[in-house]
């Protein structure tokens, strides 16, 4: 059992724990990306600082001709939650029976650092490629995401840069390294509904709308709708309710009004136009009186097989030793902002069962194999036909 100033280890792992050592909470950098880039630098990249409103990101390329492959992440964490829960400080990487804990080594700074020392093994290796490889790195992945990868994608579209292959490093293994690779993800969008009623005494009902009891038919069937059957690559779109809220705080009195926030995730059997439609035509059906605001997080995406997908399935067969599987579950990522462009975009990374929890971590062990992995796509993707 030891800490982390006691233990050296591999090169990723040490750069693993510089960036982990430092607080970046959504949207701050703090100067990650000077550590990133510093060692890009020296390995031949050229570097481009894009700060969009309070967020910084980073932009840095190897060589200038296609095709493109790109390393997508982000340095930005999710608050600790209290301190006093953890078993060590949050950004102390602590490695007790080679489990390192700490905020962001699973989410994702493990995998940032891999990716950095994949390059320096590679092109050590390969110092004239027929290709480029660059890095798109935001701090603004965990919150907000209008200033971070989007605007860096909008930047390089102005500029006529176009990416062919994106490995973004999300955690997207389950029980052991490389045993999922996303290779799509569901859209999302969200709701803000108010079923406007008449507020009055609880007494004198007939003087009075409640927009509770108007808006229950309607919550049955928005909830027992089925939306579509999915795919062979996505499951059946969801409609969630996440907040309801209505009431003056008082129990004799009806309330005015009914605000419902609800979120749908979305497959590609569906489109964000036909579901805003059938809604909207559930709401008007009951005869509700409402105001409706829609915002869309992302749009559905999906990497077919391809190169990119195979070179992921060949490294991790040659490194892990086992057969990935392709999926498209769990929540919305910056790929959605790449893949758009018409870029093939997987998502990569180490096991994701402890991400934004306490006493998140990752087995120092599978730092060395990511590295491999992502050394060995390179490889795949670069290497001679």
């Amino acid at each position: 059992m030891s800490n982390t100033d006691e233990t050296t280890g591999s090169a990723t792992l040490e750069l693993a724990k510089q960036l982990i050592s430092i607080p970046s909470v959504t949207p701050d950098d703090l100067g990650c990306q000077i550590v990133i880039a510093d060692r890009l630098k020296k390995i031949g990249f050229e570097i481009e600082n894009l700060k969009f409103g309070e967020v910084d990101n980073l932009w840095a390329r190897y060589g200038t001709q296609p095709p493109l492959f790109v390393f997508a992440g982000h340095t930005d964490v999710v608050p600790t939650g209290p301190v006093e829960q953890w078993s060590s400080d949050p950004f102390v990487p602590t490695i007790n029976d080679d489990v390192m804990t700490g905020r962001g080594t699973a989410d994702m700074k493990s995998s940032i650092a891999a990716m950095i020392c994949a390059c320096e093994n590679f092109l050590a290796d390969n110092k004239s490629i027929s290709g480029s490889i660059a890095f798109l790195i935001t701090s603004d992945e965990e919150g907000p995401a209008v200033d971070g990868t989007v605007k860096v994608i909008d930047y390089l579209q102005d500029k006529n840069k176009k990416i062919d292959w994106c490995l973004v490093g999300e955690p997207s293994s389950t029980s052991r390294l490389g045993d999922v690779i996303k290779n799509g993800r569901r859209g999302s969008m969200s709701g803000d509904l108010t079923i406007h009623g008449v507020q009055g005494h609880i007494a004198y009902p007939h003087l009075a709308k409640n927009p509770i009891h108007l808006f229950a038919p309607a919550l049955q069937e928005l909830t027992s709708e089925v939306w579509d059957q999915g795919n062979e690559h996505f499951p059946p779109t969801s409609f969630q309710i996440s907040n309801i809220n209505a009431g003056t705080g008082v129990s004799n009195v009806i309330p005015g009004d009914l605000n419902v926030q609800f979120n749908l995730r979305f497959s590609t059997a569906i489109t964000d136009a036909r579901i805003k439609q059938r809604v909207e035509a559930i709401l008007d059906k009951h005869e509700l009186n409402y105001s409706l605001e829609w915002s869309i997080s992302g749009q559905p995406f999906l990497t077919a097989d391809g190169r990119l997908v195979d070179a992921a399935k060949q490294a991790i067969r040659s490194v892990c030793g086992i057969e990935t599987e392709l999926s498209t579950s769990g929540g919305t990522s910056d790929g959605r902002f790449i893949a758009p462009t018409g870029a093939q975009v997987v998502e990569l990374g180490p096991i994701n069962d402890s991400i934004h929890k306490i006493d998140e971590n990752i087995n120092i062990n599978d730092l060395e194999q990511l590295t491999a992995v992502y050394t060995e796509v390179l490889s795949n993707l670069f290497s001679d036909d």
